[in-house]
């Protein structure tokens, strides 16, 4: 039987966990910080701004647990929450996809300083996250003696 070393004491790892995590607090900020002026097209109703700080707190939480755990379950939260906001800035961007349900209308056909901040944190994040999913799945299955 082996025993596995805690993912807190990798001191390896640690350097992938702090860049995962940055690139999703910087995600996380951006957001919170547009989500006001976007929420004002539905002040009632869901709204962009709702769902930018939907977003950004699921950033937060995933940095969180990918500083404090480093496991495969971690870096597999930070790839889909990064990833999944990389893809929704490019598509939103490039494609008019009108109202979905609950879900606002949201095409914004530009880039400014802040969207595009987030969108590369997100593409980062989202690559650095599968680094680190791909090194603890190795780990898991050709564990070292």
């Amino acid at each position: 039987m082996t025993i596995r070393e805690p993912a807190l004491r990798k001191p390896r790892d640690i350097p992938l966990r702090l860049l995962v995590a940055a690139a999703l607090v910087i995600d996380a900020v951006v957001h919170f910080d547009l989500a006001p002026g976007y929420q004002l097209a539905a002040p009632g109703g869901i709204g962009q701004g709702n769902l930018f700080r939907l977003e950004a707190a699921a950033a937060l939480l995933v940095a969180l647990y990918v500083l404090v755990r480093g496991s495969r379950p971690a870096y597999a939260a930070a790839l889909l929450v990064a990833g999944s906001a990389f893809v929704a800035v490019l598509l939103y961007r490039y494609v008019d996809i009108p109202a979905l349900g609950p879900v606002p209308a949201m095409y914004e056909p530009v880039w400014f300083f802040e969207k595009a901040l987030s969108a590369v944190a997100e593409g980062i994040g989202a690559v650095l996250a599968a680094v680190g999913l791909f090194r603890q799945s190795v780990r898991a299955h050709w564990p070292r003696r």
